[in-house]
């Protein structure tokens, strides 16, 4: 038993050391805060990749009332310690990313045209903005051909989940 104990303090003692030194990159005045605009990227540089609304809602959890547009560390430690001893907002495998692909690859020619993608990242779902449609473009464009081997995208995309 009291290994366990000891293994779960370690395990715990880890966690909020990544989320300490994540969100210290971003406590630029050292006074434990950071612009609530950091938030999500602090997020995903700990794995994690909420959509908007989830985002959101970790937010309105570690935000304070005042002064607001800042989070505080001490609100933000329990909030994203939770996220992450229970492995929230996960990012998706390989095979379902390109199972994604596949359906709208209709055709089954195993490339996207760029205005072909654009029409379902902007116009479907949860919105893609013109900056981040241009910003994936950008890495999944074959230049030469002018569309997106989703194939070789979806393999540069996926994160390895070794820890």
């Amino acid at each position: 038993m009291a290994d366990d104990k000891a293994n779960a303090e370690a395990i715990l003692s880890e966690v909020h050391k990544k989320i300490s030194d994540a969100f210290d990159l971003f406590d630029h005045e050292f006074n434990k805060t950071v612009d609530v605009r950091e938030i999500g990227t602090i997020i995903r540089s700990l794995g994690c990749f909420p959509s908007e609304v989830e985002l959101h809602d970790v937010i309105s959890e570690a935000e304070d009332e005042e002064p607001m547009g800042y989070i505080r560390f001490e609100r933000f430690l329990p909030v994203m310690t939770r996220v992450l001893m229970e492995r929230k907002f996960r990012p998706i495998t390989e095979d379902l990313l390109l199972q994604a692909f596949e359906v709208l690859d209709q055709q089954n020619k195993g490339y996207l045209e760029a205005e072909e993608l654009t029409k379902y990242m902007t116009l479907e779902g949860e919105p893609f903005t013109q900056e981040e449609m241009e910003e994936m473009l950008s890495a999944a464009l074959d230049p030469e051909k002018n569309v997106i081997a989703y194939k070789d995208f979806v393999s540069m995309m996926v994160i390895d989940d070794a820890q």
